[in-house]
C-alpha cells in the first residue's frame, strides 16, 4: 500500500474547515480525518461535502461501547462512503468483530477498519497510575494490535515509536496509522510519544497523521508538501 500524509482537520466549523481545504486548490487533494470536534459540530453532510471535493477521508470518531450498539452505528457511517473509520481495541474483540459486521455492505465492500491502541498522549506512567494496566506499554499495544487482527481488521492507530513492533507482531500486511507527528523543528505540544515524518517512514508507518505542524502552519500547502516529501515520496 503506498504511504500517505493524513491531515487532521481539527475546526471547530464548515467555514474554518473549506476555507483551510481551499488553500489546496490546483494541488494534490490531501486525505484528511475528521474527528469528533467537526463531525459532532457539523455533522455527516460535512463529511459528504468533502468527499464530493475529491478528499479521501479518515472519520476518527473511536467508537466504543457495547458490541450490538457499535454495529449499528458502524452500519449507519458505512452509508458515508468514508475510507476509513475507527474504534478503539480496548472495547474487545467480540466489540470490533461486531463493528467490522455493521461496516460490511451487503455487496462485501466497507472502508478501512482500524483500531485505537493507546493515545499518544498517553505516557507509561499514564498507562499505569491513571489507567492502572500493569505490562508495559510496549506489551498492551502489541496485544491490542493482535486481538484487532484476530477481529479481522485492517490495523491500527499506534504512536510511530510502536509501528514497527506491531508489524513484527501482526505482519508487514497489518496496517499503522500514526499520529504525534511532529517536524524536526517543531514543538511537541501535547504529545509525549512522536517523531518526524522521516523517522516515521524508516519505523514502519503506513499513515502519518498530521495536524497542527501543517494546519497552524504559516503556509500549509507548503508543510503538506513538506510532509508528503519526508514521509511519501
Amino acid at each position: 500500500m503506498t504511504k500517505d500524509v493524513i491531515i487532521a482537520c481539527d475546526f471547530p466549523d464548515r467555514e474554518t474547515t473549506l476555507a483551510f481545504l481551499d488553500r489546496f486548490q490546483g494541488s494534490r487533494k490531501p486525505f484528511v480525518k475528521i474527528g469528533m470536534e467537526l463531525f459532532y459540530g457539523t455533522g455527516p453532510d460535512m463529511v459528504r461535502e468533502i468527499k464530493a471535493r475529491g478528499h479521501r477521508i479518515f472519520l476518527d470518531l473511536k467508537l466504543h461501547d457495547i458490541p450490538n450498539t457499535v454495529k449499528k452505528a458502524m452500519h449507519v457511517l458505512s452509508g458515508l462512503d468514508v475510507d476509513m473509520v475507527n474504534v478503539h481495541a480496548s472495547g474487545t474483540v467480540a466489540m470490533m468483530k461486531a463493528a467490522l459486521e455493521g461496516l460490511t455492505r451487503p455487496d462485501g465492500t466497507r472502508p478501512l477498519l482500524i483500531a485505537v491502541t493507546q493515545l499518544t498522549s498517553t505516557s507509561e506512567e499514564i498507562l499505569h497510575k491513571d489507567l492502572l494496566i500493569g505490562a508495559s506499554m510496549n506489551e498492551t499495544i502489541a496485544h491490542y494490535a493482535a486481538n484487532a487482527r484476530e477481529a479481522g481488521l485492517d490495523g491500527v492507530v499506534c504512536s510511530p515509536l510502536e509501528a514497527g513492533l506491531v508489524k513484527e507482531t501482526c505482519g508487514a500486511g497489518f496496517l499503522t496509522v500514526t499520529p504525534g507527528i511532529r517536524f524536526a523543528d517543531a514543538a511537541s505540544d501535547d504529545q509525549v510519544r512522536i517523531t518526524t515524518p522521516a523517522r516515521a517512514r524508516e519505523i514502519g508507518s503506513d499513515f502519518i497523521v498530521v495536524g497542527r505542524p501543517i494546519t497552524q502552519a504559516d503556509d500549509p500547502v507548503a508543510a503538506y508538501e513538506r510532509c508528503m516529501k519526508e514521509f511519501a515520496e
